[in-house]
């Protein structure tokens, strides 16, 4: 690939949001990568799902609830997000329990989509 291209990065988010540090360093790094104008998408799998949901209520573990923050990706141009359909199923959620709107899509779609890229870092 040619220097100054747009590179396609998908950020692929698996771990519950909190707990570990995965899930908030994800989010940190994903808005350092749009400010290098690459072309970058996150997919929810497995419990990453968890990271989207509203209402998440995190006085009781003293950490800060961060989910609100996915609402900024829009204006850093990340309008890409994805959901594996089957994981909001497993833990009973749907698209409307998302702070933000996403495009639900069944594994096998979205392991296609995870083909097409030119980079993938997994959270």
């Amino acid at each position: 690939m040619a220097e100054g291209t747009t590179r396609k990065v998908m950020f692929v988010n698996r771990t519950a949001p909190y707990g570990t540090v995965y899930a908030l360093e994800s989010l940190e790094v994903v808005l350092i990568t749009a400010a290098f104008d690459q072309d970058v998408s996150l997919a929810f799998i497995g419990d990453g799902v968890w990271q989207l949901k509203k209402g998440q209520q995190t006085k009781g573990i003293e950490t800060k609830n961060f989910s609100p923050t996915y609402r900024a990706l829009e204006g850093y141009d990340i309008e890409k997000l994805y959901v594996e359909r089957e994981a909001l199923a497993e833990r009973g959620l749907a698209p409307e329990d998302l702070v933000v709107d996403v495009t639900v899509l069944p594994a096998r779609e979205l392991g296609a989509l995870m083909d097409g890229q030119d980079v993938i870092l997994s959270f």
